[in-house]
């Protein structure tokens, strides 16, 4: 069965079924490509990953850590607020390249050798003191021949991971960078206290050395006098020593004359034994010259009596015989005393000890010489070492309190800068120990969970709460809708005529012809739009007042898409379907992405397709406006290329059909 509808190009009719190709164009079209590319991260388990885990654990605080292990683990196992939807495998270079070569790998995740201590390498500078931080990188590799879309969903999922990795790492630095905060205020605190008291010290140093220097100035005065004592002490010790050389001169000679008399005596033992014998017999002597002595002066005495008996024949020799007489009687009477002397105990006892007392005298006196000699040489030892080494002593000690002295005075004066500087020091300290409090009070100081809880915050300050789980976004189906509606529209006439091919001879007005040619593709581009929304919604599951908005912008968008068609074709033959498969690609490339260029943005911004997305996306009374002025135009576009075509020239009429 035919229709009365002229086929482009054509002289066969349009039947039924190429109308229904043409409304069921967009609606198949649109439908596979809301189908293929609707939310793709949900069937993500279609692609295969592989991991190749090269790197080497570090080890910190004792503790081993692989952190490149724990990457691939997470890439596998997911996390806890979304598990992983990719099939990962666990592989290693040779197998990572084949799988690659032959389509078995989507793409291979490549965690290198240093990851770890790369990861690491920020805290453990922190940690040191020092120290150079690195980037740890992974690397992401897709076959040459990869699907366009695989590259940015294993990207992004890589990246995501890395960003949750290094999130995590940055946590646990800073919150040891917080903890570090809370324990260096603490240990300033301790400095300060510990400053204060140094200070404190310093001031009551500073008070006993200003007491220094009177007690070093005393010093060196009591040093001065030592000293000077000290030398005449040397002196009086040097006389000493003289004297005492002397004395051991002389106690030399008492015992070589002690030794020498003992000898003497010693040999005159025996004539004093002889003595003893004189002395015995001179005591016998004695006796009897005492009693001749008396016999002599009785005898005398009779002779003086005779002498001088009156009348005295010679006075002289009466005087004469009684001063013999009296004489006679005193030598009896000495005799007799001398020879009681002798014979008494205690000189005849006397007499005969007295040669073992002189033995015994000789002997101690040669003894006492060997004692006197002995002490000589003593002496002399005690005044050559002991005196004379006390003298030396004690003018070094004389030459050792000058030095006091002088050192006592230096003393004095540093004692007076000590004091000084210390009085400095206290004031400098007591500044520092305010100015480590200060410190103290201004740095933070953090609980653990505060710690915890602040260190999350900065790794991590800025979130998201998009629940966008989509490569493309919430405008792909809007503007897939707007595109295979333009293109839908295009299929349109390049299967119908935008005019009759009796426009010449038509007796009907320009506009009826336009209207009878619009009609059936209006009522072609309605359909396609509501075929589309009925696909979209069985995809994207809109709720009811959003997908009849979505729908009835969609019908609109269809109608007006045919009589823009219309008019490119009306005006422009060919050249007008080419410039229409132009804005078809010009609503895609401006619709995809916000950072084309401003010159390609503006073109995108002022097609017919820029209306029926923004009215797709939310509808809108602005973009149904846009639209209508959009379909209006165009008729009365079109409308003027049928007015244009009813006038012709005689050739063109004589020309073979």
């Amino acid at each position: 069965m035919t229709l009365p509808i002229e086929r482009a190009r054509s002289r066969k009719p349009i039947t039924w079924l190429t109308i229904l190709g043409v409304l069921l164009l967009p609606a198949a079209v649109g439908g596979i490509l809301v189908t293929a590319l609707q939310n793709p991260t949900e069937r993500l388990e279609s692609m295969t990953a592989a991991i190749v885990n090269l790197d080497e654990p570090v080890t910190i605080d004792g503790q081993t850590t692989p952190l490149g292990r724990q990457l691939a683990a997470g890439l596998v196992d997911g996390s806890d607020d979304l598990d992983s939807n990719l099939t990962w495998v666990i592989s290693n270079e040779d197998d990572a390249a084949d799988g690659l070569a032959d389509g078995s790998y989507q793409a291979v995740i490549t965690i290198p050798e240093d990851f770890s201590a790369a990861a690491t390498s920020a805290g453990t500078a922190i940690s040191d003191g020092g120290g150079k931080a690195e980037q740890a990188t992974i690397t992401v590799t897709t076959p040459d021949d990869g699907l366009v879309a695989d590259d940015l969903i294993t990207g992004q999922i890589a990246d995501v991971a890395a960003s949750t990795m290094g999130t995590m790492l940055s946590e646990a630095t800073t919150e040891n960078i917080l903890v570090g905060f809370t324990t260096i205020g603490d240990q300033i605190g301790d400095a300060a206290d510990g400053a204060l008291k140094l200070a404190n010290g310093a001031r009551d140093a500073a008070t006993g050395a200003a007491a220094i220097p009177d007690g070093a100035t005393q010093l060196a005065s009591g040093a001065g006098e030592l000293s000077s004592g000290a030398s005449s002490l040397a002196s009086g010790l040097d006389t000493i020593a003289g004297k005492t050389r002397e004395a051991a001169a002389g106690a030399a000679q008492i015992g070589s004359g002690l030794t020498g008399g003992g000898a003497t005596l010693q040999q005159n033992v025996g004539g004093t034994q002889q003595l003893v014998g004189a002395i015995q017999s001179a005591s016998a002597s004695a006796q009897s010259a005492a009693a001749g002595s008396a016999g002599l002066a009785q005898q005398l005495g009779g002779l003086a009596a005779a002498a001088c008996t009156p009348p005295v024949a010679d006075q002289a020799q009466c005087d004469l015989y009684s001063g013999l007489a009296t004489q006679a009687g005193a030598v009896a009477t000495d005799a007799g005393t001398a020879s009681g002397v002798l014979n008494s105990d205690q000189v005849a006892g006397g007499v005969a000890a007295l040669p073992g007392t002189l033995s015994t005298l000789a002997s101690s006196m040669t003894q006492a010489g060997t004692g006197a000699t002995q002490l000589a040489g003593g002496l002399t030892q005690l005044a050559d070492q002991g005196i004379a080494a006390s003298a030396t002593g004690a003018r070094g000690l004389a030459s050792g309190a000058t030095q006091l002295s002088e050192g006592a005075t230096a003393l004095a004066d540093g004692s007076t800068e000590l004091a000084t500087g210390l009085d400095t020091l206290a004031t400098g300290t007591g500044d520092l120990a305010g100015g480590l409090r200060t410190a103290s009070d201004s740095l933070p100081s953090f609980s653990d969970s505060e710690s915890t809880s602040l260190a999350s915050v900065i790794a991590d300050p800025v979130s998201s709460n998009s629940s966008t789980n989509t490569i493309f976004g919430p405008t792909a189906i809007p503007l897939l809708a707007a595109v295979v509606l333009w293109f839908g529209g295009l299929a349109t006439f390049v299967v119908m005529r935008a005019h009759t091919a009796r426009t010449l001879t038509s007796r009907r007005s320009s506009a009826s012809l336009t209207l009878r040619a619009f009609a059936p593709a209006a009522l072609i581009g309605a359909g396609q739009g509501l075929l589309v929304s009925l696909i979209v919604q069985i995809v994207a599951s809109y709720d009811a007042g959003t997908w009849w908005a979505f729908a009835g912008t969609a019908v609109l968008a269809g109608v007006v898409f045919a009589a823009v068609n219309q008019a490119l074709v009306a005006l422009f033959g060919g050249v007008g379907r080419w410039i229409s498969a132009l804005v078809g690609v010009l609503a895609v490339a401006t619709g995809l992405i916000s950072t084309v260029p401003d010159w390609l943005a503006g073109i995108g911004a002022a097609l017919p397709t820029a209306p029926a997305f923004a009215g797709l996306i939310t509808a809108s009374g602005s973009a149904v406006a846009a639209l209508v002025v959009w379909g209006v135009l165009s008729l009365v576009a079109t409308t003027l290329a049928v007015t244009l075509r009813r006038t012709t020239s005689a050739k063109a009429l004589l020309a073979p059909a």
